[in-house]
């Protein structure tokens, strides 16, 4: 029996691997992976800059708006630039000269920083020092009186002033000369290459009717007016355009304007910056995990990775057992709407045959996601290298965490087995696939429980909501690979594992009996309570139809 069951196995195999759909499968999957890899960086370079305008009726906002809007901008070029450095990556060479000296006074700043620390950093205080630093360089360049900025200059000694000041305006010449749409490739979602400010000419109502006829025209995205007096509210500040719902400009320059004007009213009432920013400073918890040793460790990034992988494993699983699944399903009904199964039962048995096909398709199965996993371990380590985006971030960590991998690939084989014997059952009483999807609903219904309940399972996987799917089979493989974060206890594991294999057992025992009747009937599809009577017959017996159930 073994051996004609694996010969059914390999020919459903080799039949599979000779389709195109298959190399399609496996082919389009990389290519889905690129794309979503560099689809946000490339959509980002390629999106048009919002143009707007400003009518500046109090006569300083809007330069102290300016001088704000580079701050964050700088910061984001100076780190973008820091990790191309540490990377060894090629385009740090292409960088400005001022800015890659720029990135060795940080570097040289952090060092110093470090030293007079005693040295003794974790990953936490070593990034806090370090956005700390660069957001100190981003205020000097930016000419913003910021308490960073006059920080790093009360560390500097007298004699490192004067080049810095140098630094300084060749950093800001080359920022206000740089194009907007070159701005992207220095600094990953800076304002500079979202919104471009232009000079509309004029004054008072001409200025304005000109101003409302670009926006209607869609010559500009919007302008703003700003007050008289904006630090008392007096004045018709408003926000113009015929756009209601992209608010991202209103947003972001409300932003800038509030952050002035509370700087603004704190100077007025004779309050320094550091009193402020001690009033303003929010409570700050560093976040900790407990390590296997049960001691507190800080979070890094890849535990955050880490804690969401399984989500996008249950999402790559429920595509898997169901593509794989229905690719067993249509293979059944197109083999007995074709009669080739009654020339394949003249030589196995059913039971030789439907285990043959569930195998074969499962190796299917496996090729499919082994490439898959190579593919995406390739991508995520040369592609940021190849197309010049910057990452810090090793998704690769993913695919070699042996405890994901193995229980990816263990609950894929029992998903696969538990629904694969399901829709070799359904297919076996079917005709065509018109009829199959009409009985494959309640399965349909299904599979889509997990995949709902994905989320909340992800945030607390050993909450009640997981605990309780976790001991109903058809949910099984799903939500214990979306546990595998929490982790489960080694008695749920087996618990739940055991119940899973158990199921298995029963669902293929119930469809081989009916894949024995059913892949030789023909006629109208049999109702569930006749599935039912085939089930409880006993080996060897067929009940009889009725003659209305054969019309």
């Amino acid at each position: 029996m073994r051996d004609k069951t694996l010969l059914v196995a390999q020919r459903e195999l080799v039949e599979n691997i000779r389709t195109k759909a298959f190399w399609i499968g496996i082919l389009l999957f990389p290519v889905l992976i690129v794309v979503m890899m560099v689809a946000p960086t490339l959509l980002e370079r390629a999106k048009s800059a919002r143009q707007y305008a400003v009518v500046d009726e109090s006569g300083w906002l809007l330069e102290q708006i300016d001088q704000r809007a580079a701050l964050p901008d700088l910061e984001k070029v100076f780190a973008q630039a820091l990790e191309r450095k540490r990377a060894g990556s090629s385009r740090f060479d292409e960088l400005p000269e001022a800015l890659r000296q720029a990135t060795g006074q940080i570097e040289a700043g952090l060092a110093m920083v470090e030293e007079q620390a005693g040295g003794d950093w974790d990953e936490s205080e070593r990034a806090e020092a370090e956005s700390t630093i660069i957001e100190g360089f981003a205020s000097v360049v930016a000419g913003f009186a910021g308490t960073q900025g006059g920080q790093l200059r009360e560390m500097l000694p007298p004699e490192a002033i004067a080049p810095l000041e140098q630094l300084r305006e060749e950093i800001r010449r080359w920022w206000l000369e740089l194009p907007a749409e070159e701005a992207v490739e220095y600094g990953s979602g800076v304002s500079k290459s979202r919104y471009v400010r232009v000079e509309v000419p004029g004054e008072g109502e001409e200025q304005i009717a000109e101003l409302n006829r670009r926006v209607r025209e869609g010559e500009l995205f919007a302008y703003i007016v700003i007050g008289e007096d904006p630090i008392n509210g007096e004045g018709d500040s408003r926000y113009v355009s015929s756009n209601l719902t992209d608010d991202d400009l209103q947003v972001w320059f409300s932003r800038l304007a509030s952050d002035v004007l509370r700087a603004e009213r704190l100077e007025e009432k004779q309050i320094d910056a550091q009193t402020a920013d001690w009033i303003q400073a929010p409570f700050d918890m560093r976040q900790a995990k407990l390590g296997t040793s049960g001691e507190e460790e800080d979070v890094a990034t890849q535990d955050r990775v880490r804690q969401w992988a399984p989500v996008a494993f249950v999402y790559l699983l429920w595509i898997s057992v169901f593509t794989v699944a229905q690719m067993l399903l249509t293979n059944t009904v197109e083999e007995k709407s074709n009669k080739l199964m009654e020339v394949l039962l003249s030589s196995v048995s059913p039971l030789q045959l439907m285990m043959g096909k569930i195998v074969g398709i499962a190796a299917t199965g496996l090729a499919m996601l082994g490439s898959w996993a190579v593919f995406f371990y390739l991508a995520t380590k040369f592609v940021p290298r190849l197309t010049g985006i910057d990452s810090s971030l090793d998704l690769s960590i993913i695919v070699t965490d042996p405890k994901y991998m193995a229980s990816f690939f263990v609950y894929f084989l029992l998903g696969y087995l538990f629904y694969a014997a399901l829709l070799v059952g359904i297919g076996s009483v079917c005709d065509s696939l018109k009829e199959a999807q009409n009985l494959m609903t309640p399965i349909m219904l299904l599979l889509f429980v997990p995949l709902a309940s994905m989320v909340p399972i992800g945030q607390d996987p050993n909450g009640l909501l997981a605990r309780v799917m976790s001991y109903i089979p058809p949910f099984t493989p799903f939500v214990m690979m979306n546990r595998a974060a929490g982790p489960p206890s080694t008695l749920e594991y087996v618990l739940t594992s055991a119940l899973l294999l158990a199921s298995v057992g029963v669902v293929m025992w119930a469809a081989a009996k009916v894949f024995r009747i059913g892949v030789l009937m023909t006629g109208k599809p049999p109702k569930l309570r006749e599935i039912l009577r085939w089930i409880r017959a006993p080996i060897g017996v067929v009940p009889e139809r009725r003659a209305e159930q054969m019309r």
